[in-house]
């Protein structure tokens, strides 16, 4: 098997892999591949080995030999899959034996991908960046998940709060796709990336004092210009995250939520007074999902408004505080937002933020 590598890349690649092979010449070729294209690894020479260096050194990805002594590599495949691990780890094998007896062997030990040898470079390469792709949605849900429980666990009620905005989000987003104006803009990506970015929208509540972000009443001047701040601390956050892991693209878009769903149509929204298109989409798609949403919360100074009231004051708000064809979408989804409004509970206060949030409703601080 002759290896011809493509330019060395310097940026060492956060996957780790365990590569496990009892062919000594097989090893140091993988090991050659691996380290030109700059990924940490660590080697085995058979199954066993390959369990005990599991035990101090946690791999993204598997490539395993299948046929070994003291433990073969679709048991280890086995042993894996048995595991208990804070993260998936992709196993691909590698086998002499004909490809519909290597694929039923793998299949059955949970094995995710196999290669017959020999093999070239780049269909190895190609295999990875499968496995790749994977195991980064799997990060990705994961982080998402953990930066939404952090901002919530700063607040006592945004969980219902979130989860129903998503879901705001979302019908808004793929209705929005089917029209001409969008169709460049908006695909089925960017629909499942507003979906499981828009509950990061809030995050730089954790740099809010709990004075402020979890005082009852009306807030004064002063404490709510520093409230304003979470949309900055949000997007510093976000954006710190995205330029660190470069893999991770989808932080870029709650990135642009997070700084700019307070954004107001007319120019008049924090923190840049950005308009118009000016404004990203996927903000001003969370904007109206956020406020509809604190309009049908519960607050300890007004009562949970109608589905018919909240609508009314979105319309009000239709090319002064919202996108016109925004509002026209969530006009033309009201019974399925209602449907999914109702499917939660929306007894308990949500979390506080700002007044110019409400349109025509009183200028109290409001929850997002």
């Amino acid at each position: 098997m002759s290896f011809q590598f493509a330019a060395s890349s310097n940026k060492r690649s956060a996957i780790k892999v365990l590569i496990v092979d009892d062919d000594p010449i097989s090893l140091a070729l993988l090991s050659n591949f691996l380290t030109e294209l700059g990924y940490e690894f660590e080697s085995a020479t058979n199954g066993r080995e390959a369990l005990d260096k599991m035990r101090w050194f946690t791999p993204s990805l598997v490539i395993s030999d299948v046929e070994m002594p003291e433990m073969d590599g679709v048991t280890l495949c086995r042993e894996i899959r048995r595991r208990r691990s804070i993260q998936y780890t992709y196993v691909i094998l590698l086998t002499y034996r004909s490809e519909h007896e290597s694929l039923l062997m793998g299949l059955n030990a949970g094995a995710d991908d196999y290669l017959s040898k020999p093999f070239s470079p780049e269909e190895l390469r190609l295999r990875i960046d499968a496995g790749k792709r994977l195991l980064s949605l799997e990060g990705r849900d994961m982080m998402i998940f953990s930066l939404a429980k952090l901002a919530e666990s700063r607040d006592e009620d945004t969980g219902e709060h979130l989860e129903r905005m998503r879901e705001y989000s979302k019908l808004i987003a793929a209705e929005l796709m089917t029209w001409p104006k969008f169709a460049d803009v908006i695909d089925c990506q960017f629909v499942e990336l507003i979906y499981l970015t828009s509950p990061l929208h809030d995050i730089g509540k954790v740099g809010v004092p709990d004075s402020i972000l979890r005082k009852p009443g009306k807030l004064t001047p002063e404490e709510f210009e520093i409230m304003k701040q979470h949309t900055l601390i949000g997007a510093d956050t976000l954006k710190a995250s995205a330029q660190a892991y470069s893999e991770a693209t989808f932080l870029w878009m709650a990135y642009e939520i997070a700084v700019n769903h307070h954004e107001r149509w007319d120019g008049t929204g924090y923190p840049h007074q950005l308009s118009g298109e000016q404004i990203p989409l996927s903000a001003r798609i969370v904007a109206v999902a956020d406020v509809y949403d604190a309009l049908r919360s519960k607050r300890v100074y007004k009562p949970a408004f109608s589905h018919e009231k909240s609508v009314e004051i979105i319309v009000q708000g239709r090319g002064t505080q919202f996108d016109p064809d925004i509002v026209d979408a969530f006009v033309k989804l009201e019974s399925q937002i209602r449907e999914v409004a109702e499917s939660y509970s929306l007894r308990l206060p949500a979390p506080i933020v700002d007044p110019l949030s409400l349109g025509s409703v009183p200028s109290q601080p409001v929850a997002e």
